[in-house]
Protein backbone atom coordinates (compact mmCIF):
# COMPACT_ATOMS: atom_id res chain seq x y z
CA UNK A 1 0.00 0.00 0.00
CA UNK A 2 1.51 3.11 -1.22
CA UNK A 3 -1.09 6.14 0.03
CA UNK A 4 -3.93 5.13 3.22
CA UNK A 5 -6.51 8.19 3.57
CA UNK A 6 -8.41 6.87 6.88
CA UNK A 7 -11.35 9.06 8.08
CA UNK A 8 -10.21 11.83 5.81
CA UNK A 9 -12.40 14.93 6.60
CA UNK A 10 -12.02 18.65 5.22
CA UNK A 11 -14.15 21.79 6.10
CA UNK A 12 -13.26 24.96 4.57
CA UNK A 13 -13.73 28.05 6.54
CA UNK A 14 -14.72 26.07 9.03
CA UNK A 15 -16.16 28.05 12.32
CA UNK A 16 -17.58 30.49 9.94
CA UNK A 17 -20.78 30.83 8.23
CA UNK A 18 -19.53 29.90 4.64
CA UNK A 19 -18.20 26.82 6.16
CA UNK A 20 -18.08 24.27 3.36
CA UNK A 21 -17.29 20.20 4.05
CA UNK A 22 -15.29 18.76 1.27
CA UNK A 23 -14.36 15.91 2.38
CA UNK A 24 -16.36 13.43 4.35
CA UNK A 25 -14.83 10.55 5.85
CA UNK A 26 -12.73 9.55 2.94
CA UNK A 27 -11.07 6.36 3.27
CA UNK A 28 -8.56 5.46 0.29
CA UNK A 29 -6.14 2.92 -0.45
CA UNK A 30 -3.93 3.48 -3.60
CA UNK A 31 -1.28 0.17 -4.08
CA UNK A 32 1.68 0.34 -6.36
CA UNK A 33 1.16 0.05 -9.37
CA UNK A 34 -2.69 1.47 -9.69
CA UNK A 35 -3.08 3.76 -12.52
CA UNK A 36 -6.39 5.23 -11.11
CA UNK A 37 -9.02 7.38 -12.59
CA UNK A 38 -10.78 9.93 -9.84
CA UNK A 39 -14.11 11.36 -11.47
CA UNK A 40 -16.92 13.44 -10.26
CA UNK A 41 -18.96 16.33 -10.66
CA UNK A 42 -18.22 20.05 -10.56
CA UNK A 43 -17.60 19.78 -6.58
CA UNK A 44 -17.30 16.45 -5.47
CA UNK A 45 -14.42 16.76 -3.88
CA UNK A 46 -12.03 15.38 -6.30
CA UNK A 47 -9.25 18.46 -6.31
CA UNK A 48 -9.44 19.10 -2.45
CA UNK A 49 -8.42 14.87 -2.28
CA UNK A 50 -5.82 15.04 -4.46
CA UNK A 51 -3.91 18.19 -2.98
CA UNK A 52 -4.28 16.29 0.33
CA UNK A 53 -2.08 13.47 -1.12
CA UNK A 54 1.27 15.33 -0.83
CA UNK A 55 0.62 16.99 2.04
CA UNK A 56 0.04 20.46 0.40
CA UNK A 57 -3.73 20.50 2.37
CA UNK A 58 -3.48 19.38 6.09
CA UNK A 59 -6.77 17.10 6.67
CA UNK A 60 -9.29 18.69 9.51
CA UNK A 61 -9.41 15.29 11.00
CA UNK A 62 -8.23 12.07 9.79
CA UNK A 63 -5.03 10.44 8.80
CA UNK A 64 -2.98 10.20 5.94
CA UNK A 65 0.20 7.33 5.28
CA UNK A 66 2.23 8.27 1.99
CA UNK A 67 4.86 4.95 1.63
CA UNK A 68 5.13 4.55 5.49
CA UNK A 69 4.99 8.64 6.94
CA UNK A 70 1.76 10.01 8.92
CA UNK A 71 1.77 13.31 6.81
CA UNK A 72 -0.45 14.10 9.23
CA UNK A 73 2.13 14.37 12.18
CA UNK A 74 3.50 17.64 13.29
CA UNK A 75 7.13 16.34 12.60
CA UNK A 76 6.55 14.41 9.36
CA UNK A 77 9.15 15.36 6.52
CA UNK A 78 6.74 16.96 3.88
CA UNK A 79 9.74 17.46 1.30
CA UNK A 80 10.28 13.45 1.69
CA UNK A 81 6.58 13.48 0.80
CA UNK A 82 6.57 15.61 -2.43
CA UNK A 83 9.43 13.80 -3.77
CA UNK A 84 7.46 10.37 -3.24
CA UNK A 85 3.73 11.92 -4.73
CA UNK A 86 4.54 14.21 -7.73
CA UNK A 87 1.43 16.78 -8.17
CA UNK A 88 0.48 17.54 -11.30
CA UNK A 89 -2.15 20.87 -11.49
CA UNK A 90 -4.89 22.26 -14.36
CA UNK A 91 -2.60 24.27 -16.46
CA UNK A 92 0.83 23.31 -15.18
CA UNK A 93 2.35 25.14 -17.74
CA UNK A 94 1.66 28.44 -16.09
CA UNK A 95 4.04 27.78 -13.69
CA UNK A 96 7.19 27.67 -15.68
CA UNK A 97 9.36 30.28 -15.49
CA UNK A 98 13.00 29.41 -16.60
CA UNK A 99 15.00 30.67 -19.84
CA UNK A 100 15.61 27.15 -21.08
CA UNK A 101 13.68 23.56 -20.64
CA UNK A 102 16.63 22.68 -19.45
CA UNK A 103 16.78 24.51 -16.50
CA UNK A 104 12.88 24.41 -15.98
CA UNK A 105 12.87 20.53 -15.52
CA UNK A 106 16.59 20.60 -13.59
CA UNK A 107 14.78 23.40 -11.03
CA UNK A 108 13.18 20.18 -8.67
CA UNK A 109 16.36 17.99 -8.85
CA UNK A 110 18.53 20.51 -8.06
CA UNK A 111 16.90 21.59 -5.05
CA UNK A 112 17.23 18.02 -4.26
CA UNK A 113 21.00 18.70 -4.03
CA UNK A 114 22.02 16.50 -7.26
CA UNK A 115 25.08 15.93 -8.66
CA UNK A 116 25.08 18.27 -11.74
CA UNK A 117 25.86 14.51 -13.77
CA UNK A 118 22.72 13.25 -12.12
CA UNK A 119 20.04 16.28 -12.66
CA UNK A 120 21.80 15.72 -16.15
CA UNK A 121 20.38 12.60 -16.64
CA UNK A 122 17.03 13.12 -15.11
CA UNK A 123 16.37 15.59 -17.32
CA UNK A 124 17.30 14.16 -20.57
CA UNK A 125 15.11 10.79 -19.31
CA UNK A 126 12.43 12.71 -18.35
CA UNK A 127 11.93 14.68 -21.37
CA UNK A 128 12.51 11.38 -23.41
CA UNK A 129 9.37 9.75 -21.24
CA UNK A 130 7.24 12.27 -22.34
CA UNK A 131 8.09 13.08 -25.92
CA UNK A 132 10.47 15.25 -25.88
CA UNK A 133 13.29 15.60 -28.18
CA UNK A 134 16.13 16.47 -25.41
CA UNK A 135 18.97 17.45 -27.86
CA UNK A 136 16.53 19.87 -30.23
CA UNK A 137 14.57 21.45 -27.07
CA UNK A 138 17.09 21.43 -24.31
CA UNK A 139 18.18 24.73 -24.85
CA UNK A 140 14.89 26.60 -26.39
CA UNK A 141 12.45 28.75 -24.61
CA UNK A 142 9.19 27.04 -22.92
CA UNK A 143 7.10 29.41 -24.10
CA UNK A 144 8.19 29.04 -27.81
CA UNK A 145 6.59 25.68 -27.59
CA UNK A 146 3.00 24.63 -28.43
CA UNK A 147 0.37 24.22 -25.43
CA UNK A 148 1.00 20.28 -25.28
CA UNK A 149 4.29 20.83 -25.42
CA UNK A 150 4.42 23.29 -22.70
CA UNK A 151 2.31 20.77 -20.58
CA UNK A 152 4.94 17.87 -20.94
CA UNK A 153 7.64 20.32 -20.22
CA UNK A 154 5.95 20.69 -17.10
CA UNK A 155 5.17 17.01 -16.40
CA UNK A 156 8.89 16.06 -17.11
CA UNK A 157 9.20 18.80 -14.63
CA UNK A 158 7.87 16.68 -12.01
CA UNK A 159 8.75 13.34 -13.52
CA UNK A 160 12.70 14.33 -13.17
CA UNK A 161 11.68 14.62 -9.04
CA UNK A 162 11.45 10.58 -9.45
CA UNK A 163 7.83 10.54 -7.87
CA UNK A 164 6.86 6.68 -7.00
CA UNK A 165 2.94 8.56 -7.30
CA UNK A 166 2.19 10.85 -10.09
CA UNK A 167 -0.99 12.61 -9.38
CA UNK A 168 -2.62 14.41 -12.50
CA UNK A 169 -5.33 17.05 -12.03
CA UNK A 170 -7.39 17.07 -15.50
CA UNK A 171 -3.54 17.17 -17.92
CA UNK A 172 -5.78 17.85 -20.70
CA UNK A 173 -7.39 20.71 -19.79
CA UNK A 174 -7.20 23.41 -22.82
CA UNK A 175 -5.84 21.51 -24.68
CA UNK A 176 -6.92 21.08 -28.78
CA UNK A 177 -7.77 17.33 -29.84
CA UNK A 178 -4.04 16.77 -31.02
CA UNK A 179 -2.95 17.86 -27.73
CA UNK A 180 -4.95 16.19 -25.81
CA UNK A 181 -4.18 12.96 -27.46
CA UNK A 182 -0.56 13.53 -27.43
CA UNK A 183 -0.47 14.05 -24.16
CA UNK A 184 -2.61 11.06 -23.24
CA UNK A 185 -0.44 8.99 -25.01
CA UNK A 186 2.79 9.69 -23.53
CA UNK A 187 1.24 9.09 -19.79
CA UNK A 188 -0.05 5.91 -21.06
CA UNK A 189 3.86 5.44 -22.27
CA UNK A 190 5.09 6.46 -18.99
CA UNK A 191 2.63 3.91 -16.75
CA UNK A 192 3.53 1.20 -19.24
CA UNK A 193 7.30 2.19 -19.25
CA UNK A 194 7.88 2.96 -15.56
CA UNK A 195 5.21 1.46 -14.09
CA UNK A 196 4.53 4.60 -11.93
CA UNK A 197 1.30 4.46 -9.77
CA UNK A 198 -0.79 7.31 -11.29
CA UNK A 199 -4.00 9.03 -10.10
CA UNK A 200 -5.43 11.28 -12.61
CA UNK A 201 -8.14 13.51 -11.88
CA UNK A 202 -10.72 13.76 -15.42
CA UNK A 203 -14.20 14.62 -16.41
CA UNK A 204 -13.91 12.56 -19.51
CA UNK A 205 -15.52 9.37 -19.26
CA UNK A 206 -13.58 8.61 -22.77
CA UNK A 207 -9.87 9.29 -21.60
CA UNK A 208 -10.78 7.43 -18.43
CA UNK A 209 -12.12 4.36 -20.21
CA UNK A 210 -9.10 4.07 -22.06
CA UNK A 211 -6.01 4.70 -19.75
CA UNK A 212 -7.49 3.36 -16.28
CA UNK A 213 -7.57 0.24 -14.25
CA UNK A 214 -9.42 1.01 -11.61
CA UNK A 215 -11.94 4.13 -11.26
CA UNK A 216 -12.67 6.46 -7.32
CA UNK A 217 -16.33 8.21 -8.27
CA UNK A 218 -16.49 11.32 -5.65
CA UNK A 219 -20.22 12.50 -4.85
CA UNK A 220 -20.38 15.09 -2.11
CA UNK A 221 -17.07 14.83 -0.44
CA UNK A 222 -17.63 10.65 -0.04
CA UNK A 223 -16.35 8.10 -2.45
CA UNK A 224 -19.26 6.25 -4.18
CA UNK A 225 -17.55 4.12 -5.89
CA UNK A 226 -14.31 2.39 -6.01
CA UNK A 227 -14.14 -0.57 -8.72
CA UNK A 228 -12.50 -1.68 -12.16
CA UNK A 229 -13.17 0.51 -14.74
CA UNK A 230 -15.34 -1.95 -16.50
CA UNK A 231 -17.30 -2.60 -13.52
CA UNK A 232 -18.09 0.93 -12.74
CA UNK A 233 -19.13 1.67 -16.24
CA UNK A 234 -21.41 -1.50 -15.46
CA UNK A 235 -23.39 1.00 -13.52
CA UNK A 236 -24.53 3.46 -15.73
CA UNK A 237 -27.83 4.41 -14.22
CA UNK A 238 -26.33 5.08 -10.47
CA UNK A 239 -23.38 7.24 -12.48
CA UNK A 240 -26.20 9.30 -13.93
CA UNK A 241 -27.86 9.39 -11.06
CA UNK A 242 -24.18 11.23 -9.61
CA UNK A 243 -24.44 13.63 -12.51
CA UNK A 244 -22.20 11.30 -14.50
CA UNK A 245 -22.03 8.66 -17.52
CA UNK A 246 -20.38 6.20 -19.46
CA UNK A 247 -18.45 6.58 -22.40
CA UNK A 248 -20.39 7.31 -25.67
CA UNK A 249 -19.44 4.32 -26.86
CA UNK A 250 -20.52 2.22 -24.29
CA UNK A 251 -23.71 4.29 -24.30
CA UNK A 252 -24.09 2.98 -28.20
CA UNK A 253 -23.28 -0.82 -27.16
CA UNK A 254 -26.00 -1.02 -24.79
CA UNK A 255 -28.40 0.43 -26.95
CA UNK A 256 -27.38 -1.81 -29.68
CA UNK A 257 -28.12 -5.00 -27.69
CA UNK A 258 -31.40 -3.76 -26.28
CA UNK A 259 -32.75 -4.21 -30.03
CA UNK A 260 -32.08 -7.80 -29.73
CA UNK A 261 -28.31 -7.71 -30.91
CA UNK A 262 -26.13 -10.64 -29.17
CA UNK A 263 -23.55 -8.88 -27.90
CA UNK A 264 -21.35 -7.54 -25.16
CA UNK A 265 -22.34 -4.65 -23.58
CA UNK A 266 -19.48 -3.61 -21.17
CA UNK A 267 -17.24 -2.08 -24.12
CA UNK A 268 -15.16 0.65 -23.08
CA UNK A 269 -13.19 1.54 -26.32
CA UNK A 270 -13.69 2.09 -30.03
CA UNK A 271 -11.49 -0.36 -30.92
CA UNK A 272 -13.23 -2.72 -28.65
CA UNK A 273 -16.47 -2.30 -29.76
CA UNK A 274 -14.95 -2.56 -33.72
CA UNK A 275 -13.65 -6.15 -32.80
CA UNK A 276 -16.91 -7.23 -30.93
CA UNK A 277 -19.36 -6.22 -34.13
CA UNK A 278 -17.23 -7.90 -36.15
CA UNK A 279 -17.41 -10.96 -34.11
CA UNK A 280 -21.10 -10.79 -34.00
CA UNK A 281 -21.42 -10.02 -38.09
CA UNK A 282 -19.16 -13.14 -38.24
CA UNK A 283 -21.14 -15.01 -35.59
CA UNK A 284 -24.66 -14.12 -37.98
CA UNK A 285 -22.90 -14.99 -41.07
CA UNK A 286 -22.26 -18.60 -39.71
CA UNK A 287 -25.23 -19.61 -38.02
Amino acid sequence: MIIKLNNLNYIYNSGNPFEKKALDNVNLEIKEGDFIGLIGHTGSGKSTMVQHLNGLMKPTTGQIIVDGIDITQKDANLKEVRQKVGLVFQYPEHQLFEETIYKDIAFGPKNLGLSDEEIHIRVKNSMELVGLDFEYLKDRSPFELSGGQKRRVAIAGVIAMKPKVLVLDEPTAGLDPRGRDEILGEIQKLYEKEGITIVLVSHSMEDVAKLVNRIVVMHRGRVAMDDETREVFKRAEELEKLGLGVPQITRFMKHFKEKGNDIRDDILTVEEAKEEILSYLRRRKNA
